[in-house]
């Protein structure tokens, strides 16, 4: 799987050291296994706006590189999963997934993303468990999450608690869908959808699985009413530049580029996909708006350095207006992006943020 083990000193999506840029191998032990748990990870490029990080949080991700990782376990956590493993086959085939047709009673989230459509569209008292993230400046669901137990997205940790059905994004890694399905565990994968079209289907589409479904319909309904309340777009948009405390930009291809042009504005970044801020260009041509996000907070994180911090890019936010936008609102692909939209369409009207 993914994921280890958290730590200050995590580097990455995944809480480990990125491999270097020549590929070459690196392992990594769990302290708090010792040496009975090491990650193997090969980096591949694939746009990923949170990859190559300082920390954990999204607000602070580096540049477009991906991490692929596999678990190479040692005699000790063997036992650990292979006792899980055993529990897991001991139940019942009604014990270990919901009935057919049944609405599921034990279920898993695996990561923040996933959070906030179990929050969202299950029932509270069929939420076995959500992941360390939930309750998280970044989640738009926080407040729901709170009192609701976690868990780290780890075979063995998942298994232990025979969930009926497993929702992910990303977390846990890749090869853990089927892994869990072939366990006989259900997952629910959530997509990664570029387009707000995308976002309206995904909802509909992992709330009815849920047993939502005319919530999720619901939801959707009042995306579209939202966006049909926007005003029209100025004949000439203004230029928006998205920033975050990590130096991170995106450009075309990318569901925040989705979000400024539905919001009435004209992207600065002329880069597809996610990049770091392009400090040459800005050093000589400014947008007119900049919209900054996973800025709540930031303070916090003062000792870490990433392109955001240089003069060039810190007037950007001296200079030009400013429109904050919450972390929560563009975390994930989510009904919750209106309200991203919503904020940074009084700019394109020239608004004062």
């Amino acid at each position: 799987m993914r994921h280890a083990r958290w730590s200050k000193s995590a580097r990455g999506p995944i809480g480990i050291q990125p491999w270097p840029a020549n590929g070459a191998s690196q392992r990594h032990r769990s302290s708090k296994e010792g040496t009975s748990l090491t990650l193997v990870c090969r980096s591949r490029a694939r746009g990923n706006p949170w990859s190559n990080g300082r920390t954990l949080d999204p607000r602070f991700r580096g540049d477009d590189t991906g991490h692929k990782c596999r678990l190479v376990l040692g005699r000790k956590s063997w036992f650990v999963c292979l006792a899980a493993l055993l529990l897991a086959a001991c139940a019942s085939p009604q014990e270990r997934s919901a009935a057919p047709g049944a609405e599921p009673q034990r279920i898993v989230s695996l990561d923040y993303c996933a959070d906030q459509y179990v929050l969202r569209f299950a029932e509270r008292d069929a939420i076995l468990a959500l992941s360390p993230y939930a309750g998280e400046r970044f989640s738009y669901m926080r407040a729901e999450a709170e009192g609701l137990p976690t868990v780290r997205p780890r075979t063995a940790d998942v298994l232990a608690l025979q969930p009926d059905l497993v929702v992910r994004s990303f977390g846990g890694g890749a090869d853990v869908v089927p892994f869990l399905e072939e366990l006989g565990v259900p997952v629910i994968q959530i997509g990664f959808p570029q387009t707000i079209a995308e976002v309206r289907e995904e909802v509909i589409r992992i709330g009815s699985a849920l047993g939502a479904g005319d919530e999720a319909r619901q939801a959707a309904a009042d995306m579209d009413r939202r966006l049909a309340a926007l005003p029209a777009p100025p004949e000439k948009r203004r230029t928006a530049l998205y920033m975050t405390p990590g130096g991170m930009t995106s450009g075309e291809g990318t569901l925040v580029h989705e979000i400024l042009r539905t919001a009435g504005l004209a992207n600065f970044q002329d880069r597809p996909g996610w990049n770091t801020l392009p400090l040459e260009r800005l050093a000589y041509e400014h947008p007119d708006v900049v919209a900054a996000a996973f800025y709540e907070g930031v303070e916090s994180q003062a000792e870490i350095w990433s392109a955001a911090r240089h003069p060039v890019a810190r007037a950007q936010l001296e200079n030009r207006p400013v429109v904050p936008l919450e972390g929560a609102w563009t975390s994930c692909g989510g009904w919750f992006l209106i309200d991203a939209i919503e904020a940074l369409s009084q700019a394109a009207q020239g608004e004062r943020p």
